[in-house]
């Protein structure tokens, strides 16, 4: 069954570690293991440390581009999506590669590195990671202030250019701000804070007010986010998405793993090679239409079949 999954840290080890490759098994999203995961379409997040000094920050996010172009495009059956609608073209074998951007710290105010990076092929952008910056506040920000009105003009761009507004990491009242403004709207790698009481994960009301927009809300594989840092397993998982499809969300829910952002993994989850083991466990419990929908289908139609080919910024 194919799959998408809408958050890896794949650049950010390949930046970290220039002699890994892409191509075996040294990474959770090699290339080899998402061809054993049948994963069809994989988002590559672009995210900077905070360590990095600011006048670096601009230079990193261009060093984890080049990775993407020089090392994950280099394999023949990797494809460079630079609208989602390339989704539909996709052929058999081929595998397709987003660009993401987490976080707008290295971009500041300048609208310039912004309009570059759309023209890198960037089509998810999260405003912040956990800290603050020019255009908010994220999730681990005592404050917990919304969007500024710079980061309001960054979300009017998005929507211009039909790039994908990614609420995953934000403060509370952030999240509430671009649910009010944003057109395209996800949660690349959050879980339920009812089934999991870390702030990284969207409350009740989030969730609600995400399927009610029609939504997509991508479950991350990350111990924490899930049970605990030691003792997750995929059944405990389960009870995410048993919670969201309470809210009545079953057919807005599917997968942003971060794999290779992550240093422990739910048990039988430990790379993308892993997702026909995650289908199997799910199968006990759920139809083939929604499993279709976890893996592949809710994610193009909550996202992908609401990109206008003849719109403003469209790549096509």
């Amino acid at each position: 069954m194919n799959v998408v999954d809408a958050h890896c840290d794949a650049l950010l080890k390949l930046w970290k570690r220039p002699s890994l490759s892409f191509l075996n098994g040294e990474l959770d999203t090699s290339f080899i293991r998402l061809k054993a995961g049948q994963v069809k379409v994989q988002f590559f997040a672009i995210w900077v440390p905070e360590e990095v000094s600011e006048e670096n920050k601009f230079s990193v996010v261009q060093q984890q581009i080049n990775h993407f172009y020089e090392r994950v495009l280099m394999v023949p059956q990797m494809v460079h999506l630079r609208s989602l609608r390339d989704m539909e073209h996709l052929k058999e074998g081929e595998i397709g590669a987003v660009l993401a951007l987490e976080g707008m710290d290295a971009v500041g105010h300048d609208l310039g590195k912004l309009h570059w990076l759309y023209e890198q092929g960037v089509l998810s952008i999260g405003l912040t990671w956990n800290g603050v910056n020019a255009c908010a506040d994220g999730i681990g920000e005592k404050r917990g202030a919304g969007l500024t009105r710079y980061g309001e003009e960054v979300i009017a761009l998005n929507n211009r250019y039909q790039v994908l507004n990614d609420v995953s990491h934000l403060s509370i009242q952030a999240f509430w701000d671009v649910m009010d403004l944003s057109r395209l709207t996800m949660a690349s790698h959050s879980n339920s804070y009812a089934r999991c009481p870390h702030d990284r994960n969207l409350r009740d009301e989030q969730l609600t007010a995400l399927i009610k927009k029609d939504c997509f809300i991508g479950l991350v594989f990350f111990p924490k986010f899930v049970k605990d840092e030691k003792g997750a397993t995929m059944k405990d998982l389960l009870t995410h998405i048993d919670h969201i499809g309470s809210l009545g969300g079953i057919a807005h829910i599917g997968f942003g793993s971060d794999f290779d952002g992550i240093h422990s993994h739910v048990k039988g989850l430990e790379n993308a090679s892993k997702y026909p083991a995650l289908l199997e466990q799910l199968s006990r419990y759920y139809s083939d239409h929604e499993l279709e929908g976890f893996f592949y289908r809710n994610f193009y139609q909550k996202m992908v079949c609401k990109i206008d080919p003849l719109a403003v910024g469209s790549r096509k």
